[in-house]
């Protein structure tokens, strides 16, 4: 791959991954709730998943299913309600200023928080889609296959990583002096309870 055309990946994937989406909310989510550096578990759930959406393209099944409606739609609605049930839980989750509540949260495993991640990402069809129009761009059929897209799966997860964490995850360390009270602990719930469902209901109807 040309230093021009890498160059051009990486500023596309830059100008993505600041796009807010369902990742963003959650990786904020996983900042406020059990801290900026276990937050990272999460993130890399949400890569692990787009690389499993990059090879899906790559292999050619993402294709089929772009061009099959019922596969498409199945994913689609099962993201929105994992979306939405995410929602909901936030939204009525009650407050909680006890040492143990506290504890709780911060301790959350490793493991959920990555699967979690996973499955906020996996379960997103028009990202497969979007691969599929965005990734050609930069593949030369002429070049070796494999190493190009090493290099754009490398650059993607990078980029990612480091805005998720170094911005998203660091701008959810503000949000949590609100923990400190009832009401602020109330007003967030419903706030990423809200943008989850939003996130998950523009899913499946957009």
């Amino acid at each position: 791959m040309q230093i021009s055309t890498w160059l051009a990946l990486l500023t596309a994937c830059v100008l993505i991954s600041f796009t807010p989406g369902a990742g963003a909310i959650n990786t904020m989510s996983n900042s406020m709730n059990v801290g900026f550096r276990r937050a990272f578990w999460g993130i890399l759930g949400q890569q692990a998943a787009l690389l499993i959406q990059l090879l899906i393209v790559a292999l050619g099944l993402g294709v089929v299913i772009a061009k099959s409606p019922t596969a498409f739609d199945v994913i689609r609605y099962l993201g929105a309600a994992y979306l939405i049930y995410l929602g909901i839980r936030q939204f009525f989750r009650k407050p909680d200023l006890s040492d143990e509540a506290t504890d709780a949260l911060a301790t959350e495993s490793a493991s959920s928080m990555f699967v979690r991640g996973v499955w906020v990402n996996l379960l997103n069809p028009k990202a497969i889609v979007f691969l599929l129009a965005f990734v050609p761009g930069f593949v030369r059929t002429d070049q070796p296959l494999l190493l190009q897209y090493a290099v754009i799966g490398v650059t993607m997860v990078t980029v990612d990583i480091a805005v998720m964490w170094l911005f998203f995850a660091t701008v959810a360390r503000g949000f949590q002096r609100m923990t400190r009270t009832e009401q602020g602990q109330r007003n967030l719930n419903r706030l990423f309870g809200v943008l989850f469902m939003a996130v998950g209901v523009l899913l499946a109807v957009v």
